[in-house]
């Protein structure tokens, strides 16, 4: 296991004089906090001693119930049965890993791919390989190319991540037409695929595309979670399974923490029974999709030799670094210039990507963001002029893993 470089670098970045263009935090100032906290006082008030006890290691049933009231929001349909609750869905990603991965056993992830999943896949032993992404998401071609060549030299592929919408860190979505396609393909190798989807409410134009479970009930387990579309901090997330991977599920969680916590989930469950959720994620569509555009509009504006992905929801921009540029020594510098970002060789397993960075536009104020990507242009021009000069590479690597106390990994 190493370090999350998103993690050694929280402990910079969260200073107040840095704009920090790095964590998927979200942006929780518009939650209807009177009414929550009214809420919660009276779920303690009235089933305190439930909320406060022991719980299943499945989940709460009526939680689990609300749970298909939101996915059904794309297209998937099921039993309360099929879901299991975790404790947000990274221990949802976990318990999927330790049930099927071997050492050697290999997960086929898109390129880039979301740091927290590659730090899973490290920890349980599993080679990563990757394939690539364009603008329409993974390209199925590339798919078949690499299960093919895998096959062939005798290598187990066990599962497919992939983060279908608005993804982390691309921004890409995977088009409608495509979704089919890789499906078919992967069901021909016998590969499992995990859908690991916390933003696919969160589409700018209120659009959300029919998610990979709902086109195959046996052959995708389906990741969710409540930190994006309510709050991070209760912790609260899921799967859905077919039944036997429901059950193994459900042993693995409660070897690991018993049960996730009954707070946590009656607290959700009087919110979605209380408050109007849905019209709250609309609020942070439009919330998202303006600091969407006033990143976008000060990339163009500051960073003109550059190039970025456009998304159409969530919290991510891919942005191509101009040519001679490395991310990762970079970031010392941009930090001094009080500004931060995630050096992309944080998102391949091999530690590629230098020639990206991932800036994320949900937490700060379009003002703040403005701001950051000037002080970024900063940065990148004085070492466009340092890579004329001197060629690439004018410093040493830092290691990110020597920053102390690390804050919480926010990606």
């Amino acid at each position: 296991m190493r370090a999350s470089e998103i993690r050694a670098l929280f402990a910079v970045a969260n200073r107040p004089e840095v704009v920090s263009l790095a964590g998927g935090m979200p942006f929780l100032d518009g939650l209807p906090l009177e009414t929550i906290s009214e809420t919660m006082a009276r779920l303690i008030a009235t089933k305190g001693t439930s909320a406060l006890q022991y719980g299943s290691g499945q989940g709460h049933e009526e939680l689990r119930e609300r749970i298909l009231d939101v996915v059904r929001l794309e297209g998937i349909e099921c039993h309360p049965d099929d879901v299991v609750v975790t404790t947000g869905s990274q221990q949802a990603l976990d318990l999927v890993t330790r049930i099927f991965i071997d050492p050697g056993d290999v997960v086929v992830a898109e390129a880039p791919s979301y740091v927290g999943a590659l730090g899973v896949f490290r920890s349980y032993q599993a080679e990563v390989v990757h394939v690539p992404l364009d603008e329409h998401g993974l390209v199925p071609e590339a798919l078949e190319t690499t299960l093919a060549d895998l096959a062939r030299t005798g290598r187990r592929v066990k599962l497919l991540y992939t983060v279908p919408n608005f993804h982390n860190p691309a921004g890409v979505t995977l088009s409608a037409e495509r979704r089919p396609r890789v499906l078919e393909i992967a069901r021909r190798y016998g590969v499992l695929v995990i859908e690991d989807n916390p933003y696919g409410l969160l589409g700018f134009d209120g659009q959300t595309l029919p998610a990979l479970r709902s086109l195959d009930d046996d052959g995708v387990l389906y990741l969710g979670s409540f930190s994006k579309t309510f709050a991070p901090g209760l912790r609260v997330g899921w799967v859905i399974a077919p039944h036997a991977v429901r059950e193994k599920l459900v042993l693995a969680s409660e070897s690991a923490i018993l049960c996730p916590s009954n707070a946590s989930q009656m607290a959700i469950s009087s919110y979605l029974d209380t408050c109007d959720w849905k019209a709250q994620i609309k609020q942070f569509r439009e919330l998202y999709r303006e600091r969407r555009d006033a990143m976008i509009g000060a990339l163009a504006e500051h960073l003109p030799a550059a190039s970025w992905t456009v998304p159409d929801g969530g919290f991510y921009t891919w942005v191509r670094l101009p040519p001679g540029l490395d991310a990762r020594s970079m970031l010392p510098r941009a930090v001094t210039a009080r500004v931060a970002y995630v050096p992309g060789t944080a998102f391949y397993a091999d530690g590629t990507g230098s020639d990206h960075v991932r800036l994320s536009f949900c937490y700060p104020t379009p003002d703040r963001i403005r701001e950051g990507v000037r002080r970024l242009s900063g940065v990148v021009n004085s070492e466009r002029e340092l890579v004329e000069i001197f060629g690439t590479d004018s410093e040493l690597d830092p290691d990110l893993t020597d920053v102390e106390n690390p804050g919480p990994d926010l990606a």
